[in-house]
């Protein structure tokens, strides 16, 4: 089969688990392949994924050739594979607008987004790009609170006729307007905000649906993070996570028979640990009662490694947007959308989702 031609826009941590990937596992079969929901999505391999344009904005990576550009600075996740070939597509100037926090001045240049002084690409820059790459599919790898960036990528991703998949907690997909833009021009779009492999929200959610189905009553519970990539650094700034508390808690308060009060459900950041690089600590607690009314609580610590986390997502939800332009279908993908992302255009239990989204893949479901 053909590869999946794709464009990256924000070539940060996740970026590079992702690219990793995909060489990681030329040397695999299915026999041997860990840490994949899918060996096979309709014929397509984990590494029948080729990157052909990148977009960023940090002088460290701008120029550079992608197979270096993923282990500058400030990226700080775990290098699983490090042999990455250069494939002479060298990462593209983008556009600034507010993918950079203001507070971000008060750091080292080693922790920080390092604008290029390149002149910024315009729309028609980046949608030349996309055209003379070849590329299929757009991925959105902004940092959380760029919204004005996250929908100037998916105007250009329309405008190129290419596929779109979100991955940050900016409302696209979900927004019905952006929604219906995509299937008028007869265009697949995936979002929003992806859910980790075996992350804080999923554990989260297993939890809570765990406790309903036991007929255990929960009362009140938190969830609080904290890493030291970029990613937090980013989210120190509390008026740019607006979008990533409403993706997180929906996330959780979507499982639920009963919708919890605002004041008992806390789902968010909490802090940046720089020393912890790419490294994410969930601390959950969860209150409730069970047989007798009797109170019971429970507490769980979750240690990842955030990037690769999220690859082992992404890279299912590339092949299954490549398996929509392949059958022609456009507009939200809504069973793959459940499965690979917080806050979907509709939401649906984690079995229900997996269930709808290996249907969407035998070609048994129309979405």
């Amino acid at each position: 089969m053909n590869t999946i031609k794709i464009a990256i826009a924000g070539l940060g941590n996740c970026a590079s688990s992702l690219i990793q990937g995909i060489e990681y596992y030329k040397s695999k079969n299915s026999e041997d392949a860990i840490g994949l929901m899918h060996w096979d999505v309709g014929g397509y391999k984990p590494f029948d994924i080729e990157v052909v344009a990148a977009f960023d904005i940090d002088k460290r990576k701008v120029g550079k050739d992608i197979s270096e550009a993923i282990f500058a600075p400030p990226n700080c996740t775990t290098v699983f594979c490090s042999d990455i070939p250069k494939n002479g597509v060298k990462v593209t100037m983008g556009q600034i607008m507010d993918g950079v926090s203001e507070h971000l001045e008060d750091y080292d240049e080693k922790y920080k987004f390092v604008p290029s002084d390149e002149t910024e690409s315009t729309k028609e820059d980046v949608v030349n790009v996309l055209k003379g790459s070849g590329a299929e599919i757009l991925l959105n790898y902004l940092p959380v609170g760029s919204e004005h960036a996250a929908r100037f990528y998916a105007e250009c991703a329309l405008e190129a006729g290419v596929g779109y998949i979100n991955n940050m907690p900016v409302f696209i997909a979900s927004d019905p307007e952006w929604a219906q833009k995509f299937d008028k021009k007869g265009i697949p779009i995936i979002g929003d905000d992806i859910k980790a492999q075996l992350g804080a929200t999923i554990t989260h959610r297993t939890l809570v649906d765990l406790f309903q189905k036991r007929g255990v009553l929960l009362e009140k519970t938190y969830q609080l993070n904290t890493g030291g990539n970029t990613d937090f650094l980013n989210m120190l700034n509390r008026s740019r996570l607006s979008s990533k508390k409403t993706s997180k808690t929906e996330a959780v308060q979507s499982i639920l028979n009963s919708r919890l009060d605002d004041e008992n459900i806390h789902v968010g950041p909490s802090d940046y640990v720089p020393w912890q690089k790419d490294n994410k600590v969930c601390y959950l607690r969860m209150e409730g009662k069970l047989f007798g009314d009797v109170p019971m609580n429970l507490e769980l610590r979750l240690s990842v490694e955030d990037s690769p986390n999220s690859a082992g997502v992404v890279i299912d939800a590339i092949r299954c947007c490549k398996l929509a332009l392949d059958r022609g279908k456009s507009g939200v993908l809504y069973s793959p959308s459940a499965y690979f992302m917080k806050h979907p255009p509709e939401q649906y239990s984690d079995d229900e989702a997996y269930r709808m989204t290996n249907e969407f893949i035998e070609n048994k479901r129309d979405d």
